[in-house]
C-alpha cells in the first residue's frame, strides 16, 4: 500500500502539472486541508488496508466481487446522510443484491449459512460501506477532482507512514513486491482515477459511462481465470448476476420512482 500510494502521488503530480493545476493548491484554506485529511483516511488509507486484508482471507473472486456492493451500499447511506427517500422497488433491488453477497459468501450453500471466512467478507463488505461513505463526501467537495485526489493520497500515505512506524513494518519489498505495488498505484490508484474522471467530463450523460462500470467485474474474473489461476465457482457467477442485477434494478426504479 505504501509504495502503490507514492506511485499514485507521483501519477498525480504529474497530472496536475500536466494539466496546470499546482496554483489551485495556494488558494486552499485549512478547512480544505481538513476535509483532504478526513477523506484520505477514508480512502486510501482505510478503504485499501481492509480490502487487501479481504483479499488474503478469500478467493479473489469473492473480495473482488462482494466489493461490487458499493452502489447497493451507496443507495442505503444516502437515506441518512443525503436525506433521499427510496421506495419499495429500490429496497427490492438491495435484497437481491445482498442475495447475491450471500450466494458468494457461502459459496451456494444459502441454507446452511456456513460463510467460507466470516471475517474476510464482512471485511470486503465494510470496504464497499468504505468506498460509498467516501464518494457521498467527495460529492460534497467543490473542489477540482484531480486536486482532491492528490491531497486525499498526500494525507493517506502519511497515515499509512505512521502506521508502519508504530506496527515496526517499514521494509523495502523484493522486486516483484516493489513492481506490483508501482503497477497497482499506476493502474488501480492512479491513470483509472483520472481516466474515470476524463469520461465523465466527455460523455453526454453520466448513465452511458457508468453503465460499463458493470464489465469490470466480469472481465476481472477472465483475468483472476487465465493470469491467476484461480477456478471461478458458480455461486460467484450467479452471486454476481444478482449483484449487478440489483444495481441496474435500482438505477431503473430511481428513475421510475422520480416519474
Amino acid at each position: 500500500m505504501f509504495y502503490a500510494c507514492i506511485t499514485s502521488i507521483v501519477v498525480l503530480l504529474f497530472t496536475l502539472a500536466g494539466q496546470k493545476k499546482f496554483d489551485q493548491l495556494k488558494k486552499l484554506k485549512p478547512a480544505d486541508y481538513l476535509r483532504a485529511a478526513i477523506l484520505g483516511l477514508i480512502n486510501p488509507f482505510l478503504y485499501y488496508l481492509i480490502l487487501l486484508k479481504a483479499y488474503d482471507l478469500l478467493l479473489a473472486q469473492e473480495a473482488g466481487t462482494l466489493n461490487y456492493v458499493w452502489p447497493v451500499v451507496l443507495v442505503l447511506l444516502s437515506i441518512p446522510l443525503l436525506r433521499q427517500k427510496i421506495g419499495w422497488l429500490s429496497l427490492a433491488a438491495v435484497f437481491i443484491s445482498f442475495f447475491g453477497a450471500i450466494v458468494i459468501g457461502t459459496r451456494g450453500n444459502i441454507f446452511d449459512l456456513n460463510f467460507s471466512s466470516p471475517l474476510g467478507i464482512g471485511l470486503a463488505l465494510g470496504s464497499a460501506v468504505l468506498w460509498a461513505l467516501y464518494w457521498i463526501y467527495n460529492l460534497k467537495d467543490k473542489k477540482d477532482e484531480i486536486v482532491k485526489l492528490f491531497l486525499n493520497f498526500a494525507f493517506g500515505t502519511s497515515y499509512i507512514f505512521i502506521f508502519l512506524l508504530v506496527t515496526e513494518s517499514i521494509s523495502l519489498p523484493n522486486i516483484y513486491g516493489l513492481v506490483g505495488s508501482i503497477y497497482v498505484g499506476i493502474f488501480e490508484m492512479g491513470i483509472t482515477y483520472i481516466l474515470w474522471l476524463k469520461a465523465l467530463q466527455l460523455a453526454k450523460t453520466t448513465a452511458k459511462v457508468s453503465n460499463l462500470v458493470f464489465i469490470s467485474p466480469f472481465i476481472s474474473l477472465f483475468f483472476i481465470r487465465f493470469l491467476v489461476g484461480e477456478p471461478i465457482l458458480t455461486s460467484t457467477i450467479v452471486g454476481l448476476i444478482l449483484i449487478i442485477g440489483g444495481i441496474l434494478l435500482q438505477q431503473y426504479a430511481g428513475k421510475f420512482e422520480r416519474e
